[in-house]
């Protein structure tokens, strides 16, 4: 396994690789939801890239780039028991040098839901993740599907900007209770990690609900809001339920949507989802 630190060591690593190339793009602090993406990029393709980087274009200033949870020697660890090829750890001035002053942004996809939560989050994540598709030049790329938002937008702008990149979704891994895999789990107390639950119980009942009969996408999301309510401990920021393409908010659940849920638990800030699918779709 290489490890490369600039984009010069990147490109000369991977000038004679085998392809297809895949791309697993990360922030470091590796879980099992991040070794998954290894997992399938591992079968698709010859050679496989991972980057660890905490991109501080993404964070706000309120928010924990500080304080970010990292362990590179572990996560470096993780990457050769899973048979990655190439970890890209760069500095923060490797990919925004002092002059940079370009930026991508994804108009409409990002402005609902985390995007109007987190002003800015969005352009920083749609910047480096095509800076990273321009430095590996993968075939594939890899992300999970509980940053569902995220992947629409990276898919959107592959495809906008000719990228020539496929963008490829993979299942969010959960713990037994439900809880959708997330570096940030390691925030949660005990006691909060118990109401984290919340999360993946509240797009069950929906589910549930659906499968009852129940189309109307308000009522569905007020499914989800009561059952955040009634626990107790939990801040709901948003759930709502959407086109799973567009991510605008639907009437009626008539095909496959999107249940969308954003919450803080002890101060710590977690997003889930789900795909609802009635029983004649």
């Amino acid at each position: 396994m290489k490890i490369v630190s600039t984009i010069a060591e990147v490109r000369s690593a991977l000038d004679d690789a085998a392809r297809p190339i895949g791309l697993v793009p990360t922030m470091g602090y590796l879980h099992e939801g991040h070794l998954s993406l290894v997992a399938r990029a591992r079968v698709d393709c010859r050679t496989v890239a991972l980057s660890i980087f905490v991109n501080p274009t993404q964070f706000g200033p309120e928010e924990d780039l500080t304080r970010y949870p990292r362990d590179v020697p572990r996560d470096l660890q993780l990457c050769e028991e899973a048979g990655v090829d190439l970890v890209f750890t760069p500095e923060p001035a490797e990919i925004y040098p002092p002059d940079f002053s370009s930026h991508v942004e994804v108009h409409g996809l990002q402005d609902r839901w985390e995007g109007a939560s987190r002003p800015g989050h969005f352009r920083g994540v749609a910047t480096v993740v095509a800076k990273l598709f321009r430095i590996v030049q993968p075939q594939f790329a890899y992300f999970g599907e509980k940053d569902y938002q995220q992947l629409q937008i990276v898919r959107r702008m592959s495809t906008d900007l000719c990228l020539d990149v496929d963008v490829v979704a993979c299942p969010i891994i959960r713990e037994a209770d439900g809880l959708a895999l997330s570096s940030r789990n390691v925030y949660l107390t005990i006691a909060d990690r118990a109401r984290a639950a919340t999360l993946s119980a509240a797009l069950q009942e929906a589910q549930r609900v659906l499968a009852s009969g129940e189309t109307d996408a308000g009522k569905l999301g007020a499914v989800i809001a009561k059952v955040v309510s009634n626990a107790g401990g939990v801040e709901l920021d948003y759930a709502a339920i959407v086109d799973p393409r567009t991510l605008e908010p639907i009437e009626r659940v008539a095909n496959e949507a999107r249940a969308l849920i954003a919450a803080r638990v002890g101060g710590v800030r977690l997003i889930d989802n789900a795909a609802l699918i009635p029983e004649r779709a």
